[in-house]
């Protein structure tokens, strides 16, 4: 069979080439390169409000996801439009890193024309990168747990956000998670955003400890959901709203309501499906950015866990050590001698 030629499409004002339209990319569905670039323009709104002005890690797979794959981090030096918007970025370790900063649609579709399927925004914009605008909280089922547990997990920080009187707005991950995204004035560091994250979680995990953990050593969770903190540490990423996933069924992460969220099948929400679902009810996260919330009591709840003894948590195992964080070593192998060298 001939390969289709490029093709030539405008898109926000732009021209964005498409080669290799029928290149698969999904081979257990057959779904091909341009069935992904059109699945981003059927839900480019929804994705756009995800990823507006962000620095973009992209998950690249040129031969489909059934090749090797790699994180692009930095933008390539040749071969990108004049039109392409960038920001760079500083790693916990200080090295930086030009990344893409999707300004419009047209570089959505750019990066899936370069084999995109996730997209992995940082939770700030690129003209404030060290002050996230975005409050994540990632649930994450451990083994002997269902999504049934997950979603009971939202709906307890659906009460605490309430409380607050903060409006949250949960999305599937894709797989067998939630994701639940607030907006923040972009006045905060990193570091006070993921402890205000630690001291949300704890909150949570109080009202249902049987249901839910903030434990970050595997061996201490249980069959608990993981109120996963460290997602709010520089450099770590979460897919965001309407991403593909990188698996055979091509689900995608799907943003829902919270009464819709307990009655939710993940694996529904797919490449063919989500678009559909888009057209018909438009975007459960349209109201996303009406409201850009004060960090302030949840800082108040970290002086008030501190006082109780409840201080820092461990960082990632690639991250820097970090002033007040105590020892990186895991429950079981404590001694004397470990804990005093992490010191």
């Amino acid at each position: 069979m001939p390969k289709a030629p490029a093709e030539e499409i405008e898109i926000a004002g732009h021209q964005v080439r498409l080669t290799s339209p029928d290149k698969i990319m999904f081979p257990g569905r057959g779904y091909t390169k341009r069935d992904v670039f059109e699945y981003y323009r059927a839900v480019g709104d929804g994705i756009m409000r995800a990823l507006r002005n962000r620095p973009t890690t992209l998950q690249r797979f040129p031969d489909g996801i059934g090749g090797e794959a790699f994180f692009q981090k930095r933008i390539p030096t040749r071969g990108v439009p004049d039109w392409i918007r960038t920001a760079q970025i500083t790693f916990p370790s200080k090295r930086t890193a030009v990344e893409l900063c999707p300004a419009d649609l047209a570089h959505v579709a750019w990066a899936a024309q370069m084999g995109t399927v996730v997209f992995h925004p940082w939770p700030v914009r690129g003209d404030a990168p060290d002050n996230p605008d975005e409050l994540r909280i990632d649930l994450d089922p451990q083994p002997g747990t269902s999504f049934a547990d997950v979603a009971a997990t939202a709906g307890v920080l659906r009460e605490v956000l309430d409380e607050l009187g903060w409006v949250g707005f949960p999305k599937t991950s894709g797989g067998r998670g939630v994701h639940v995204y607030l907006r923040i004035a972009p006045r905060w560091s990193f570091v006070d955003v993921r402890r205000a994250a630690i001291a949300l979680a704890r909150e949570a995990e109080r009202r249902r400890p049987e249901l839910i953990t903030t434990a970050w050593w595997k061996e201490e969770r249980g069959e608990r959901v993981f109120l996963d903190f460290n997602q709010m540490a520089r450099d770590r990423t979460i897919t965001c709203a309407y991403s593909l996933r990188a698996n055979e069924r091509a689900t995608a992460s799907a943003p829902v309501t919270w009464d819709e969220l307990p009655d939710v099948e993940p694996d529904d929400f797919d490449l063919r499906t989500l678009p559909k679902r888009f057209a018909e009810i438009g975007d459960p996260h349209a109201a996303i950015d009406d409201v850009a919330h004060d960090l302030t009591p949840l800082l108040e709840w970290v002086e008030r866990d501190e006082k109780n003894g409840l201080g820092d948590m461990p960082y990632p195992p690639d991250h820097p050590k970090m002033p007040g964080e105590p020892p990186r070593v895991q429950p079981s192998r404590k001694n004397a001698a470990n804990w005093a060298s992490e010191d």
